[in-house]
Order: structure tokens, then sequence, then C-alpha cells
């Protein structure tokens, strides 16, 4: 029996950490597969954001630097990663980056496409959009009512 629960646990920890690594190549692959020097030539970036993005990009130089912050949730690093980098650029250089270099799509979806963590996003976007349909449809309507049809 003790043989058997020791095997369990030997392949519950390597399949962790395997899918860690997983999480670990993405997160790098972001980084490689693109040449931030063009980036900075083609959005025409100053100095200061240059060096945001190049500090941003050597943040986690290895694996275990890394898995110290995303040890807990893996999938999270897509969402810092990319909403800081849409603080450096800014929104319109951000959305610029995101057409040429991610065809339009996000990156949290590039890099994240194989995984339940899809899913997930995908669940929360539609979430958002569903919300913000009511809303709008509620403010639509206050802002209508009593103006005997007097558009704003």
């Amino acid at each position: 029996m003790k043989k058997l629960l020791l095997t369990a646990f030997f392949i519950g920890t390597f399949s962790l950490s395997y899918a860690q690594s997983d999480y670990y190549n993405d997160y790098r692959r972001s980084i490689t597969d693109i040449n931030w020097q063009t980036v900075v030539a083609d959005l025409l970036l100053s100095t200061a954001q240059a060096n945001q993005v190049y500090a941003l990009n050597n943040r986690y130089r290895d694996y275990d630097s890394w898995n110290r912050v995303y040890v807990v949730d893996p999938g999270r690093w897509r969402g810092d990663r990319y909403s800081e980098l849409e603080r450096i650029l800014g929104r319109e250089k951000y959305i610029i980056f995101k057409k040429r270099y991610y065809r339009g799509q996000n990156p949290v979806i590039i890099y994240g496409r194989n995984k339940n963590d899809y899913k997930k996003y995908r669940k929360e976007q539609e979430k958002y959009y569903k919300e913000q349909r009511k809303y709008y449809k509620k403010q639509n309507k206050h802002r209508h009512h009593g103006h005997d049809g007097d558009w704003d």
C-alpha cells in the first residue's frame, strides 16, 4: 500500500511540475517569439518606455524566479504580463502591438490556446459582454425615459 501511495505522490508531483514548466515555456516564448527592438522602433517608443519593456522581459530570468510568483496560479502570468505591457505602451500603441504581432488576437489567448484557461477566459469574456449589454440597455432606458421621443 505504501508503494502505491508513494508512486501516486511522485506521479502527481511530476505532472504538476510538468504543467508548471509548460506555463513557463509559454511565458518564455511570449518574450523570445518577438523581436522587441523592432517593436520599439515600429511603435516609436520613448527611451523610458523601451527600458520598461526590456525590464518587463527580464523580470523572471529563470524558472525558479518565475515559479516563486506563479506557483499557485501559473496561468496568471499572461494577464499580469499583458496588462503591464498595456500600461507601458498606452492603450493606442498596445492595440497596434496586438494587431501587428498577434494578428489582432489577445496575447492571453495565443499563449493559452490549448489549456483550460482559454475556456475560462472565454467564459469570463462572454460574461463581461453580457453585463455590458445589460448596463447599456439600462442606461439607455433611463436616459430616454420621459423625453417624449427627444433623443439627447
